[in-house]
């Protein structure tokens, strides 16, 4: 019996892939991205022991409903990355009821996705966090190369991607480096939309409830301006933004 560690369990639309999809939310996270409105999912003692088959039981019960409207499963995080022989037994268990299946994933654990894994899997939302290296380490404090590679590997497998884009005044919102990934991005050829979202701070009240400190706490969201901007540079690639 497989088993993993489980965070928690959503319905969503538009979001997390195409239509209306079950979301899981594993436990457990490498990153530490400045940004991160769930602290409570970094850890895997965060998340409680739950079983693939119990998981898709409930799935099973609305899997109708769920093709009707044109969605499916989701696997998030955290990162479901840490945790790869759960989420390839839930992806390949959707894809049984009939299911579209998203992974959802910085890349950073991109190696330890094998054949089985991906070929399970529909869709990547790959979180492309920043295009500088040492940027993406002061933000994260991961490396880059690793989502690029994993990016590369989607690309040769044909693989298709939703990229994500968070955009955080002073910290994400350098043009010319956004350039820089719409290239990169545009030359994958299987990304079919860049999704830049806004920096919020809506997960604030999590960092004080676990007596951490949130490091942007003092930043504003961007602009509706600077949202236009940054997508304009993703659409001058010829990408798809939203």
């Amino acid at each position: 019996m497989t088993t993993g560690r489980v965070h928690s369990w959503d319905l969503s639309t538009g979001v997390d892939g195409p239509g209306t999809r079950f979301v899981a939310f594993l436990a457990g996270c490498p990153l530490r991205c400045l940004y991160c409105q769930n602290p409570d999912t970094w850890h895997m003692r965060d998340g409680r022991e739950s079983t693939v088959d119990g998981l898709l039981s409930t799935v099973r019960g609305f899997a109708g409903f769920v093709r009707a409207a044109g969605g499916g499963l989701t696997v998030s995080g955290g990162e479901p990355l840490l945790q790869p022989r759960f989420t390839r037994a839930l992806l390949a268990g959707a894809r049984e009821l009939g299911l579209h299946t998203a992974l959802d994933t910085s890349g950073a654990l991109g190696a330890r996705a094998d054949d089985a894994l991906l070929d399970a899997t529909d869709l990547v939302l790959l979180d492309i966090k920043r295009w500088n290296p040492a940027g993406y380490r002061r933000l994260t404090g991961g490396e880059l190369r690793p989502t690029l590679d994993f990016a590369d590997r989607l690309a040769r497998r044909g693989t298709s991607m939703w990229l994500r884009y968070v955009l955080v005044p002073g910290v994400t919102d350098d043009l010319d480096e956004i350039g820089g990934l719409a290239a990169f991005a545009a030359g994958l050829g299987t990304v079919e939309r860049v999704d830049v979202l806004p920096f919020h701070r809506l997960g604030a009240g999590k960092y004080d409830r676990l007596g951490l400190p949130f490091p942007l706490r003092d930043t504003e969201p961007p602009s509706a301006g600077l949202l236009e901007r940054a997508r304009a540079r993703f659409r001058e690639a010829g990408l798809e933004t939203l």
